[in-house]
């Protein structure tokens, strides 16, 4: 950290090395494994497969609730909702903000399912954690130390998107940043990586999934549906991120995805993630880990 003078005619500046510890937080020498607790006797950890599940944006109180009510019957733990949305277009729609924040707050209670949503900013940290149990941070944002930092004083989990064209060691390094500030409860989500590959929306990096149970000891959950960006896509993903030792997925679904304001095409509707349930309820047994849900 450097502190500086303000007088510009004798301007000098010192800097306070910031002592590293002899290991990264994030290591697996550290710590062997690391439980995420939440509300409704939810977890996330090594041993247990946590589904989150939930529409890409909030758009009304009817379809969160419809919504969260297949999801939770097919076997979903967590529900998802977005209410700030970053968009790469400015025209697009950008979420409904805390008319958002407390329908979701509304499903989830209601379903008794905790909830995740996304914040975009430092200044958004109070008000979205008012309500949401775990905060996460977009790709977008990966990289966005000035956010990292303040969720690191939080005691809230937080759930880290992969950034675009960001490295695993830059991955694990930003989850540090978090883990820095004092906030041992991070989650780890790998959501595809731009490469010049044109038939998905990212590539999804399935070998990123046991490198990083192999250097973390914290929680790795998978997001095929922002990698795949086509609904056909979600399902073998989902089955592939599992086998390769994944905690949980981050699934998108909508109710009537073709009338979605945001991600409709890579949501499943309510009969899509059922079948897609079945599948992961099997494999939970074949890979003896607890399906966390209620």
């Amino acid at each position: 950290m450097a502190t500086c003078n303000a007088d510009p005619a004798s301007l000098s500046c010192s800097v306070t090395n910031v002592i590293a510890p002899s290991l990264p937080l994030y290591s697996k020498t550290y710590r062997e494994t690391t439980v995420i607790h939440l509300p409704y006797n939810i977890s996330i950890s090594h041993n247990t497969l946590s589904i989150i599940a939930g529409p890409c944006s909030i758009e009304s109180e009817e379809q969160i609730m419809a919504t969260a009510e297949f999801v939770k019957q097919a076997g979903a733990s967590i529900l998802r909702g977005g209410a700030f949305k970053p968009r790469t277009s400015p025209y697009a729609f950008q979420g409904m903000g805390i008319q958002g924040l407390q329908l979701l707050r509304k499903a989830g209670d209601y379903y008794k399912m905790p909830i995740i949503t996304e914040v975009l900013d430092t200044e958004d940290i109070p008000l979205v954690g008012e309500y949401a149990d775990i905060l996460q941070v977009g790709a977008r944002n990966c990289q966005n130390f000035s956010l990292l930092r303040k969720l690191g004083k939080i005691k809230k989990p937080v759930l880290l998107k992969r950034g675009m064209m960001v490295t695993i060691k830059e991955f694990l390094m930003a989850a540090e940043y978090i883990l820095a500030e004092g906030n041992e409860n991070v989650i780890l989500c790998e959501r595809g990586i731009r490469t010049f590959e044109t038939e998905t929306r990212n590539t999804l990096d399935i070998s990123a999934v046991p490198v990083l149970k192999q250097k973390t000891h914290l929680p790795v959950i998978v997001d095929p549906s922002h990698a795949a960006g086509n609904w056909k896509l979600i399902h073998p993903l989902a089955l592939a991120a599992l086998a390769a030792g994944a905690d949980g997925l981050m699934i998108e679904c909508h109710i009537k995805p073709e009338s979605a304001l945001c991600d409709g095409e890579q949501s499943l509707r309510p009969d899509k993630f059922a079948l897609l349930m079945e599948d992961v309820k099997k494999i939970s047994t074949m890979l003896n880990k607890k399906l966390d849900c209620i």
